[in-house]
């Protein structure tokens, strides 16, 4: 392949790398003096990261509980201590690469602290906990790199879109009239307007109502004479 389609770009991009792991032992000192460890556990895991060098310096702090026994097994206590830590992770780097001296650093926790061992210290009253935890470290700055370019090469995403017909957010957010409801005439029903034909109708429908209460009267007052008027008949027979 021709040196035409070779291209020296400037990026951000991993200048150097490092991880390490680490064990390491707390004493904790409870309340009262332990007769049996029930459980221990790390939480509260927070941390802080620098470059100092060809290294990363982290420096933390996490908090270890301990639920013990005490007094023969009849009585159980928790016993808390926040503990702080200094790691120094070394960087694996390749500095021919870099053009500038600022650099950002990324350490993320691999492994976060948690308890290997809990035991009551040979003093009877202590108790050490071992504890695990794994970091890993990059530091990333600008550089130049050489990338493979395909001058006539299009990108499979926008093979099928037509350009003349895209409007962005802002050209359709431009062409929108906020006025345009405020400028339309009333719309008229008829020859006559909106609000003419609503009074219109609702006269209407009271003259109806009307006219259909005093029908409905009518019609109860003679079902009423027909019933009167059938009673005096069975009056008249019984007589008879």
């Amino acid at each position: 392949m021709s040196e035409q389609h070779y291209r020296e770009i400037i990026t951000k991009a991993v200048c150097g790398k490092g991880r390490k792991y680490s064990k390491t032992t707390h004493t904790i000192c409870p309340q009262h003096k332990p007769t049996s460890i029930l459980g221990c556990w790390v939480i509260n895991h927070r941390y802080d990261a620098v470059r100092k060098g060809d290294s990363i310096q982290i420096k933390g702090t996490y908090d270890i509980n301990v639920w013990y026994s005490y007094e023969k097994n009849t009585k159980t206590d928790v016993a808390t201590n926040t503990v702080s830590y200094h790691e120094s992770i070394p960087l694996k780097m390749r500095p021919d690469e870099l053009i500038t001296d600022e650099l950002d650093v990324i350490a993320r926790s691999t492994k976060q602290p948690h308890t290997l061992e809990a035991l009551i210290a040979e003093n009877g009253t202590d108790v050490n906990v071992e504890v695990e935890k794994e970091f890993a470290a990059e530091v990333v700055g600008e550089t130049k790199v050489c990338v493979l370019v395909h001058p006539d090469k299009e990108d499979a995403h926008y093979q099928d879109v037509k350009w003349s017909e895209e409007v962005s957010d802002q050209e359709l957010k431009d062409s929108i009239d906020p006025k345009f409801l405020e400028r339309r005439p009333p719309r008229e029903f008829g020859g006559r307007k909106r609000g003419e034909r609503g009074e219109r109708g609702e006269r209407d429908r009271f003259e109806h109502s009307e006219r259909d209460r005093f029908e409905h009267h009518d019609r109860d007052r003679d079902r009423d004479k027909d019933r009167d008027h059938q009673k005096e008949e069975k009056f008249e027979d019984k007589k008879s």
